[in-house]
């Protein structure tokens, strides 16, 4: 059996006595080396899940760009359109599709309640007839039915006749609505 060792004294003394001894600590060193490395690993998770947050917003904002210059794109294709479609030599090709005539000169009515000007009416241009085409069940040798050859037809008094010379408008276009475009 060992003796039991000798009481330090002097500085030695006052030094074991300010370091306790080496038994106990380790116990206590455990916790917080724990606490540490739970702390790192938790603050490296954290970070992972940041950085994967970030790049999936990076993805997201770059599709949204490409959105973006498609949508731009196809926008000015569309103005591009419109602006095509809207010069007055479109509007009135268009106008003339749709069987508009140019309006005659226009009246106004003055805050007093009186008109300015005349209104006329709008008339159509004559339109060119299409060219007479002859029925297959026409001989070669049969007289042309038609208009004689002054450019009028003799009614039947043998006077012309005023309907043959004016071309006269389809009742049934006139009751019927003008067509329109949507979204105008």
């Amino acid at each position: 059996m060992s003796k039991p060792a000798a009481p330090l004294k002097g500085r030695a003394a006052r030094l074991a006595r300010l370091m306790p001894s080496t038994g106990p600590s380790t116990a206590a060193r455990t916790p917080f080396v724990l606490l540490v490395v739970l702390l790192l690993g938790g603050g490296l998770i954290t970070l992972l899940l940041l950085n994967s947050a970030l790049n999936e917003g990076s993805f997201r904002l770059s599709e949204l760009k490409r959105d973006t210059t498609e949508l731009t794109d196809e926008q000015q294709a569309l103005q591009r359109d419109v602006d095509s479609r809207s010069q007055p030599d479109a509007l009135e090709k268009r106008a003339r599709e749709l069987g508009m005539v140019p309006g005659g000169s226009p009246a106004f009515l003055n805050p007093d309640g009186t008109v300015r000007g005349r209104p006329t009416e709008a008339t159509a241009p004559p339109s060119p007839s299409p060219s007479p085409t002859p029925s297959p069940t026409a001989s070669p040798d049969a007289p042309a039915a038609g208009p004689s050859a002054s450019g009028t037809s003799a009614g039947p008094s043998g006077s012309p006749s005023p309907s043959a010379s004016v071309p006269q408008p389809d009742p049934a276009a006139e009751n019927s609505p003008p067509p329109t475009s949507p979204g105008r």
